[in-house]
């Protein structure tokens, strides 16, 4: 009896689990590219979803309310917790079919999201055809580099 087919199938039944889907690498905290905030990238249902988790700038003029949000109700909402990353699913190596929301600009944008080869995650935002894409660290792996290690 030949049980090759068997564990073949088992192999492929296990590869596309739900549970295998989930992305270490991806998820956790990441300091955005400008070093102001730190986003905690977790899975939402089905998707992968990042929220404000914590705003490291300081002083008196850093608002703490998403004071740029184009819905006049919605501007009273503190920025810490607030989804700036949602309904990303994978596409391989890739989450793609997601939009990232600025609060500095109250704008949002269809993104996809990418952990490049240093460990970066890469943040995709696209409007119409025009993309720019953003670079945020680990925050252990920024400090690091900051103190030259």
């Amino acid at each position: 009896m030949n049980s090759w087919p068997a564990l073949i199938s088992s192999a492929l039944l296990i590869a596309a689990s739900p549970t295998i889907a989930r992305s270490p690498e991806i998820e956790g905290r990441w300091l955005t590219d400008d070093g102001k905030a730190v986003v905690l990238v977790a899975p939402c249902g089905n998707a992968l979803c990042g929220s404000i988790e914590q705003i490291l700038d300081k002083g008196a003029h850093v608002p703490v309310a998403d004071t740029r949000n184009p819905d006049p109700g919605a501007r009273s909402r503190p920025l810490v917790g607030l989804p700036i990353l949602t309904g990303f699913f994978r596409d391989g190596a890739v989450w793609k079919d997601g939009h990232a929301y600025d609060p500095k600009s109250g704008k949002s944008y269809r993104a996809s999201l990418a952990v490049n080869p240093a460990h970066q995650l890469v943040v995709t935002g696209c409007v119409l055809f025009f993309c720019q894409s953003r670079y945020w660290t680990r925050p252990d792996l920024a400090a690091t580099r900051r103190q030259g290690r």
